[in-house]
């Protein structure tokens, strides 16, 4: 059995456990519960009994000191309401409030009426009053327990829940660092015999421009390779002119794509300084400007504009591509989420990630139209 088969095995006993334990104390509150109800019922039939004795004893045979007068006196905690065959109510137990507003003594009486069955007193088969009684503070206190239970428990499913879910992304966090670095180092070897095979060429009296163009994509295998062995540890940023590193990754993608493309790079002719990492940063705008090239399906109009905000600076990247429904707009980030057939979703989530957990920015869609193409937008802090 797999380790990731046990911890789930694992995640459903605990959660099945804590499932059984809290329905056997819901059920022993319950039969508690009733219990109770039925002994505060008794006490109540007693206190009735009691009430009949004292209404059909006249005042000259009544004895303040018999026990019938104690049992009335010695209920203090259950709220109740003693109603005559003359429609007059007594309330016992209840605030002052209550008990000067005959509405809400008639409501009180309806309530008591739908939680315990009202006693009637009788004596000689002749009804001389109706007890209404609600429940007792102790007993409301024990109805609502279970409820909070339940609470505590949902929350305790939801931690462990969420613990897993923790363990299994950073699980493949690690596992994507672990992939992104080997990948960075099975790419070194080939990449040092290139180099050696450049240095033959130019030995060789070989055109020129076709060296240059071999060094071009020699430095750029070696740009990937620093930016897979940089997955997983903390990059360190370096103070940087954004426009130039901007122009740096937008030439190298002009030169390697489609005619049918348009571009065209605004920005400001002075220098424009941030915290940035050059790789992680020209990474980022390879991902923007492949994802507009893609969205206009290898042809259109490609924009990149930088605009000096003061504090921040603002990286626009603009396509007139097929455009993202409104509801997407953040879903696009999630990592898998693609609309290629062979894409694999990493582009614009990778972008988010090396813009707002490593270089605190924010990247978002500025706006986009259906049919009409879409903006993205990266702001950065900008330094003194």
């Amino acid at each position: 059995m797999t380790p990731v088969k046990q911890k789930s095995i694992a995640k459903w006993i605990l959660i099945g456990m804590s499932v059984l334990v809290v329905s056997l104390i819901l059920w022993n509150t319950y039969a508690f519960f009733q219990r109770f109800k039925e002994e505060e019922r008794i006490k109540m039939k007693i206190w009735a009994a009691a009430q009949a004795e004292i209404l059909q004893t006249s005042d000259l045979e009544r004895d303040l000191g018999a026990l019938p007068l104690e049992v009335l006196t010695n209920n203090t905690s259950t709220p109740m309401i003693l109603v005559n065959v003359n429609g007059i109510s007594t309330p016992s137990n209840m605030s002052e409030k209550i008990v000067k507003d005959p509405e809400k003594i008639q409501q009180k009486i309806k309530e008591f009426a739908r939680e315990n069955e009202p006693i009637e007193i009788n004596f000689k088969n002749e009804k001389l009053a109706t007890l209404y009684y609600g429940n007792s503070e102790v007993l409301t206190k024990l109805k609502y327990y279970p409820i909070a239970l339940i609470l505590i428990i949902l929350l305790f499913i939801a931690v462990i829940l969420l613990f897993y879910r923790t363990s299994k992304i950073s699980d493949q966090n690690k596992l994507w660092a672990g992939m992104a670095k080997e990948t960075a180092h099975q790419i070194g070897t080939p990449l040092s015999s290139l180099v050696g095979w450049a240095e033959i060429l130019k030995s060789q009296n070989t055109d020129p421009a076709i060296i240059t163009e071999i060094e071009k994509d020699i430095f750029r295998l070696q740009t990937i390779t620093d930016r897979f062995s940089k997955i997983g540890s903390v990059p360190v940023l370096t103070t940087l002119n954004i426009i130039g590193e901007t122009k740096n990754a937008y030439d190298y993608l002009k030169e390697r794509s489609s005619k049918l493309i348009t571009f065209d790079f605004i920005a400001p002719d002075y220098p424009i300084m941030a915290k940035i990492n050059p790789q992680l940063f020209s990474w980022t705008i390879e991902n923007l400007v492949k994802n507009a090239i893609d969205a206009m399906k290898g042809k259109g109009d490609l924009r990149i504009e930088i605009r000096d905000g003061g504090r921040h600076v603002n990286l626009l990247v603009t396509d007139t591509g097929k455009g993202i429904p409104k509801n997407h707009y953040k879903t696009i980030f999630n990592p898998g989420f693609t609309t290629k057939r062979r894409g694999w979703g990493l582009g614009l989530s990778l972008v988010q990630r090396i813009i707002e957990d490593y270089h605190e920015g924010k990247v978002k869609v500025l706006h986009s139209d259906i049919g009409k193409g879409t903006t993205m937008q990266i702001t950065l802090k900008v330094t003194s």
